[in-house]
This record gives structure tokens, C-alpha cells and sequence, in this order.
């Protein structure tokens, strides 16, 4: 990941977003980015590794859980989401375990269930 986000940046974008879903609007794009990539931030410093490529496009993207190192290629563990279905089971307004069901998760490979160490703490 680039520059590391600021926590009163972080939290005041995932406000933003959070208020702006609850009106019914579409959150600002600068907002909706910053929420993301502070969030994948957070989960990157609580599990640290590269075993697991979380990828929310066109975000951000991080690898985490310890493991074998991907190096080249395509990873063998792959978690894909759109920004909303992040937000929402990085915060636990969603389950995971719920949002994978719905299909609104992509994952793949035997380590790319997120349910230990989701949700985050913003």
C-alpha cells in the first residue's frame, strides 16, 4: 500500500460514508476511497503477512495472514470485493459468513476466509 492514512482521515471518511448511505446517497468518490484503503490499512497492521490478497478495486489492495510468500503471478489465496461489501463486513455491519453466501465475496484458495480476523476495529 502507499502512504499510510491518517486515523482521523480514516475515520472521518468511513463517517462520510456511513452518513451517506444512511440518506439513501452515494458517498463522495475522495470518501469512498480514503474508507477503503484506511480500512485495508487496519487490516493489514492487525494480520501482517502475504499468504492472502485482498484486493477491493479500484481501491486498493493489500496482502496479509501470515503463510507462504506470493511472489510472482496471480496469488493462490484471493479475496475480490466491491468497495460496499468491504466497508461493510470490515466494520461488521455485515457478517462475512453472510456476504460470502450472497456471492458479493470472491474468494479463492484454502486461507482466503477473513471471518478470524474480520471484523475491524476503525
Amino acid at each position: 500500500m502507499a502512504k499510510k492514512i491518517d486515523i482521523i482521515d480514516g475515520r472521518t471518511a468511513l463517517d462520510a460514508v456511513r452518513s451517506a448511505e444512511a440518506a439513501g446517497t452515494k458517498p463522495q468518490r475522495n470518501d469512498l476511497a480514503t474508507a477503503v484503503r484506511y480500512l485495508l490499512q487496519l487490516l493489514d497492521e492487525k494480520a501482517p503477512g502475504n499468504s492472502v490478497e485482498v484486493r477491493v478495486p479500484p481501491f486498493g489492495a493489500v496482502q496479509v495472514i501470515q503463510g507462504p510468500r506470493h511472489t510472482r503471478g496471480t496469488p493462490p489465496n484471493v479475496v475480490e470485493m466491491d468497495a460496499a461489501t468491504w466497508i461493510h463486513v470490515a466494520t461488521g455491519q455485515q457478517a462475512w459468513a453472510d456476504a460470502a453466501g450472497s456471492g458479493r465475496i470472491h474468494a479463492s484458495g484454502v486461507r482466503a476466509d477473513l471471518a478470524d480476523v474480520l471484523p475491524l476495529r476503525p
